[in-house]
């Protein structure tokens, strides 16, 4: 393992607790002097999250910690740091991983640590752990994570499925566990669903060669962002189809609006970035499992900003802008990838071209746009 005087660190996290436990004892085999620390989010009722500091050969030490601001999550970053910076300074530890609590997603943990460890800690991987028959149904679970005893604090409105996928999408690396139950479908689309990552078998030396090949948090955040996202390209394996949509004329607000529950259900998950109409200059972005719909405002279009504001954008943005340049409408597109097994390619095309302006409409120009319907107010303003 290469030595640049930081403490390495490995995140692994994941909605399959057994998957992810297997993860985890594995790097501990293999790394000699690792320690896992893992925060227990299921005492949060109490008002306490537990720690655990453990290595190959068990439990070393552990605490509670209190709630801070009602969240779980807040009180592990707060203990996060500390334990990390004792951890790199004790001579002995060569691997701190990171083993999060079922809901907790990496991007944020990943940040802090990059944020204020970056002395004497980085991230050299972050690892989901996967049990390939699991991933559909966790995909297609539409359940508030507070129903499924899972929230993170109080007013955690976030649901099984949206967790998944984007614990999923985000890591470099998949570790899968050995599933008797999957089959070639499951395993289709979990390529589909993250192409670009790399995986490896749990408690193998691929996986641990994988999981400390590095990681950079500024290109991982980078590639989630709505304007410029590291999007599935076609395929179609196994029974599984990934559909990427891609147009530069506006949707109609109230025709698109009327689709939604169609479109939202029709993969089991779909995301990507789209503009309406009536307002043409901000940037959307569309984030579908499970069969709910997360439809945001991301700021505007590169196109619609003075020139003088585009040194203010970072390069990355700049240059997905230009890789999607219409001569007329700037980076203003349509840009939708369905990813499920039994996929309607065609009827899905054809319900999302059925939503885009019609010719007439279109020829009519931006002023009669932004005159339709205001379909999108409730979602998108909804205190207006």
């Amino acid at each position: 393992m290469e030595d640049n005087g930081k403490l390495p660190v490995v995140i692994v996290g994941g909605l399959h607790s057994e998957a992810r436990r297997e993860v985890v004892e594995g790097l501990l085999d293999a790394v000699p002097h690792s320690v896992a620390l893992h925060h227990d989010l299921a005492t949060a009722r109490g008002g306490t999250v537990r720690r655990t500091v453990r290595d190959a050969s068990g439990e070393r030490a552990g605490g509670e910690v209190p709630l801070v601001n009602d969240c779980a999550c807040c009180a592990l970053r707060e203990d996060l740091i500390p334990e990390l910076e004792g951890l790199a300074s004790d001579g002995i530890t060569r691997l701190a991983v990171l083993e999060l609590w079922d809901s907790v997603e990496p991007k944020p943990m990943a940040e802090v640590i990059a944020a204020h460890g970056g002395e004497w800690a980085e991230v050299r991987g972050v690892v989901t752990a996967v049990d390939p028959a699991l991933v559909l149904p966790s995909l297609a679970n539409g359940d508030d994570l507070a129903e499924a005893g899972l929230a993170a604090a109080a007013s955690d409105q976030r649901t099984v499925s949206d967790t998944w996928a984007r614990q999923l999408e985000y890591a470099s690396v998949l570790a899968l566990v050995d599933s008797e139950a999957a089959d070639e479908e499951d395993h289709a689309l979990i390529r589909q669903l993250h192409p670009t990552a790399r995986q490896a078998e749990a408690r193998s030396d691929t996986l641990t060669r994988l999981a400390l090949a590095g990681f950079d948090v500024e290109a991982a955040s980078a590639a989630q962002h709505p304007a410029c996202a590291l999007l599935p390209q076609e395929a179609d394996e196994s029974g599984v189809s990934t559909l990427v949509w891609r147009r530069h004329r506006p949707f109609h607000p109230e025709r698109l609006y009327e689709a939604l529950e169609d479109l939202c259900c029709a993969a089991a998950r779909s995301r990507g970035r789209f503009w309406l109409a009536d307002r043409p200059d901000t940037l959307l972005s569309w984030d579908a499992a499970g069969g709910a719909l997360c439809v945001e405002d991301t700021g505007p279009w590169l196109a619609s900003l003075p020139d003088a504001a585009w040194d203010m954008v970072p390069p990355f943005r700049r240059a997905a802008a230009a890789l999607d340049w219409h001569p007329e409408h700037g980076d203003r597109c349509q840009h939708l990838v369905f990813v499920s097994p039994g996929l309607d390619r065609d009827g899905l095309t054809a319900l999302l071209d059925s939503c885009l302006l019609t010719d007439a409409e279109y020829e009519a120009g931006h002023e009669a746009w932004k005159s339709l319907p205001p379909a999108f107010d409730s979602l998108l303003d909804p205190v207006r």
